[in-house]
C-alpha cells in the first residue's frame, strides 16, 4: 500500500477530507521522528513500539573478495509489533 492509497483509505474510513488526513499523517511522522531523537521510544497501543537501539561494532566479510572488514557501531530504529496486532494478522 502506498502513502496515497493509505491516505485515501483513511479518508474514506473516517469521513475526513484527504488533505486533512495527509496533514495528520505528516504531523504524526514528524512527532515520531522527533520523539525517537529525544526519548528513544514511541509506544502505540494496539500497534506496537518504535525504539532506537544501539548496534555494536562487528567484523563482517566483503562478499566479493572474502576479506574481513570492520563494520562500525550505529543506531537503528526497530519496530516491535503488539501482540494483539500479531494475533489479528497472523
Amino acid at each position: 500500500m502506498t502513502k496515497s492509497e493509505f491516505v485515501e483509505k483513511l479518508a474514506t474510513t473516517s469521513s475526513v477530507e484527504k488533505k486533512d488526513v495527509k496533514k495528520v499523517l505528516e504531523a504524526f511522522t514528524e512527532v515520531v521522528v522527533s520523539t525517537l531523537k529525544s526519548e528513544k521510544k514511541v509506544k502505540l497501543p494496539g500497534l506496537g513500539v518504535f525504539a532506537v537501539k544501539d548496534r555494536p561494532a562487528r567484523t563482517g566479510r566483503n562478499p566479493m573478495t572474502g576479506e574481513q572488514i570492520q563494520i562500525p557501531a550505529k543506531k537503528v530504529v526497530k519496530f516491535r509489533v503488539a501482540k494483539d496486532l500479531k494475533k489479528a494478522v497472523l
